[in-house]
């Protein structure tokens, strides 16, 4: 039974995609699946997937220092046919893995380089010269690694010039997470934003928009913010009464939020790397059955107006949001349509069964490439690689 170790430094050990989505999907098709984290939590075994946790870091240098090369040896231990890599900052130890003669997958959840542009804590001639640095080392390391896995179908197609085996697997939602919406009212008090809360994902104009509203909604705020003293801001603004923070929920809770709602609310800041990015907490409210209010980027536009699932609008202007909702809120048969042709096209298209059959697909291509090296290198007599100390 093929061996694949899952490695994070970085993320929760149920994060949706490294463990909802991938570690159980390839468990469920059979394959001995292992999952490293740094949480603390302690080692576990849950849906077939064996935790192993190596504790948590005491802080950012911590982890950047230390902590990865901890996730290094305890996933080296394991004794994987594949690594895979979740974070960045495992680029270095995914290279050593490849020294000591292992097979390693890349994960990139995020367009990194993009990313750094749009730190706001980053003058623009440091921004520039570590997205530069990021993307030298990507390029180095994605040549050497085994195959490349993107969560956009933009991420992919750069990884793509440097490594052939580059597939894109999107974090589109697990249909059975979304049970078709209850038939009954047409119209419902609220609508809903679900996930981390932060100026640049549109907080700010959110809160302002429930000030200008001309209907009866609430906005039920589920996340947690990613900055207290924003969290202090905008609870002082006018629109925070017709707010209920519901701070973060489990999977389970979120689904339970959005079948209250009438309208799920998508609406980033036009950052370069949001503009090209495919935001899970879109598809899920199509999933859900519920129109989407987004930001007014082409890429999005292309899938909410070619779905005829929601309404496109400026993220940066708060009358712009409440007039949507109010639209929707006051057109309760069209936003009910809206509603269902965006899940049809989750059902159709945008949900991760589709997604699942890649992945599995993607890791029949690593495992015949290993066999036909093993059989190649058995017959020319070629050694297996010595093994490297990470110190």
């Amino acid at each position: 039974m093929p061996r694949i170790v899952h490695m994070t430094s970085a993320h929760p050990r149920f994060d949706t995609r490294i463990f909802v989505k991938q570690c159980r999907s390839l468990a469920s098709h059979g394959h001995d699946v292992a999952l490293v984290v740094a949480d603390g939590a302690g080692d576990a075994c849950r849906d077939g997937v064996r935790i192993v946790d190596v504790g948590r870091p005491a802080g950012r240098r911590d982890r950047m220092l230390r902590v990865t090369r901890r996730v290094a040896r305890a996933a080296l231990a394991l004794d994987a046919d594949v690594y895979q890599l979740h974070d960045p900052e495992l680029i270095p130890a995914g290279l050593w893995l490849k020294r000591a003669g292992r097979h390693v997958v890349f994960d990139a959840h995020e367009d990194v380089p993009t990313q750094l542009l749009d730190k706001p804590y980053l003058s623009p001639r440091t921004a520039r010269m570590l997205s530069q640095a990021f993307r030298h080392l990507e390029r180095f390391a994605c040549r050497r690694f085994d195959g490349i896995l993107a969560a956009t179908p933009i991420i992919r197609s750069r990884l793509a010039a440097y490594n052939p085996l580059t597939l894109d697997v999107n974090n589109f939602p697990r249909i059975e997470e979304f049970p078709p919406p209850a038939t009954g009212n047409l119209i419902r008090d609220r609508v809903c934003y679900v996930g981390s809360i932060s100026a640049i994902r549109g907080i700010r104009e959110l809160v302002k928009a429930c000030a200008l509203l001309r209907t009866p909604v609430r906005l039920a705020l589920a996340g947690s913010f990613a900055e207290p003293a924003l969290e202090t801001e905008v609870a002082a603004y006018p629109g925070w009464q017709r707010v209920d923070a519901l701070g973060h929920l489990d999977r389970s809770g979120v689904a339970h939020v959005m079948a209250q709602a009438f309208a799920g609310l998508v609406t980033l800041q036009p950052t370069a790397s949001y503009r090209e990015a495919l935001p899970v907490k879109m598809f899920e409210y199509m999933a859900a059955g519920i129109p989407v209010i987004a930001s007014d980027f082409p890429l999005w536009r292309d899938i909410v107006e070619g779905s005829g699932c929601g309404l496109c609008v400026d993220p940066c202007d708060p009358a712009a949001i409440a007039g949507a909702i109010d639209h929707l809120a006051a057109h309760p048969v069209l936003a009910r349509q809206m509603g269902e042709n965006g899940r049809r096209a989750v059902l159709e298209r945008y949900n991760w069964e589709n997604e699942s059959d890649k992945l599995i697909a993607f890791y029949a291509d690593i495992f015949a490439a290993q066999r036909s090296r093993t059989i190649y290198s058995t017959r020319h007599g070629f050694a297996k690689h010595k093994m490297h100390s990470i110190d």
